[in-house]
């Protein structure tokens, strides 16, 4: 596999301009605070919102880092989820890194195809029986599907996370998988790394 291009420099200095951006606009409403009577929770949305999108541009940028050493279907991937996103159909899926999963995974059903959007698709559909569990990616292909991943136990605030992500955080707490989760119920893309959950973004080509 040829990595991509992975010289973080460039967005380094772009996310720290952004960041000096939201800096600023948080010094001026500190600043309003002493001369402003108005409401400033407008303003606070609008900070939440750069920094967010911030986040995900961030993400989406080291999610291809770390995928494209392992795989060259980074655009299919994306395709999938893209769409699957668009339609709220839920998907995990579990790209494998360095690290062996066979002792970490429940396995699930055979598949041995070349890894295609529109396969990764079909098996989360819903209704499909295969649609439940993790799809596994090793290299360039789908090697099964409604596999079972240990899940975590933590929490994010006063919520517990749903099934997928705890799924997706589990498997990332005890090896160097990489797994990328489709919401159900909102159609956020995120993926989880390293016992981490990311945010990345949910419009055109990641």
């Amino acid at each position: 596999m040829n990595p991509i291009n992975c010289d973080f420099s460039p967005m380094k200095e772009t996310l720290k301009d952004e960041l000096l951006q939201v800096s600023m606009s948080l010094q001026q409403s500190v600043q309003q605070m002493d001369t402003d009577t108005n409401c400033l929770l407008g303003n606070f949305e609008k900070i939440k919102e750069k920094f967010v999108a911030i986040e995900m541009k961030a993400a989406t940028f080291y999610l291809n880092c770390y995928l494209s050493p392992f795989t060259e279907k980074y655009p299919e991937l994306s395709h999938s989820v893209q769409n699957m996103s668009l339609r709220r159909h839920g998907g995990l899926i579990v790209i494998q890194r360095e690290d062996a999963l066979e002792n970490l995974v429940q396995p699930g059903i055979h598949i041995g195809a070349d890894l295609t959007h529109s396969l990764v698709e079909s098996i989360f559909f819903p209704g499909n029986p295969l649609h439940d569990g993790a799809v596994l990616v090793n290299h360039n292909q789908i090697e099964s599907a409604a596999n079972v991943l240990p899940l975590s136990e933590r929490y994010t605030g006063e919520k517990k996370l749903g099934t997928r992500h705890r799924a997706a955080l589990g498997l990332s707490e005890v090896s160097d998988a990489l797994v990328m989760v489709v919401s159900e119920e909102t159609g956020r893309i995120s993926f989880a790394f390293k016992g981490n959950l990311y945010p990345i973004t949910t419009h055109g080509i990641i």
